[in-house]
């Protein structure tokens, strides 16, 4: 690959365009664009993401600990898992929580909140456990 085609590659993704636009205007397969553009840190600029700026802390939201930052994936906030759920035990407020569920459980019949799974059946692991049990026994004397 010249350096002119690397050159238009970075200028295409730039632009927003795909690997097999790229591909097919600088006639090089996709998989040389794909591995190029990962390498050279090219790989997550697509059209509707271009005017998104993410934040990059220097330092841990919580600790103010130096943060070291990879190359793939989103920048980190937090330099530990520790420091993550501290600063966000102290911060709930600014927790924009809109996927509250009210559910019966099928259990023990108390109303519970579930937080983002409207599917959930149970309160919590024991009433989950008792009911499954419930139905080996019941399955166990019909059975017999």
């Amino acid at each position: 690959m010249t350096d002119e085609q690397k050159e238009k590659i970075h200028q295409m993704r730039d632009k927003g365009l795909s690997y097999s636009k790229i591909a097919s205007e600088l006639g090089i397969f996709e998989n040389t664009i794909k591995s190029y553009c990962r390498r050279n840190n090219l790989g997550t600029v697509m059209t509707k993401y271009t005017n998104k700026v993410k934040e990059k802390c220097i330092v841990c939201k919580q600790c103010g600990k130096q943060l070291k930052h990879g190359l793939r994936g989103n920048p980190k906030k937090f330099c530990s898992e520790q420091c993550r759920r501290k600063w966000w035990k102290a911060n709930e407020s600014k927790i924009n929580r809109k996927a509250y569920y009210t559910i019966i459980c099928a259990r023990c019949g108390k109303e519970f909140e579930s937080y983002g799974n409207k599917d959930r059946k149970f309160c919590g692991h024991s009433c989950f456990v008792n009911f499954k049990l419930t139905l080996r026994h019941n399955n166990d004397t019909i059975m017999t």
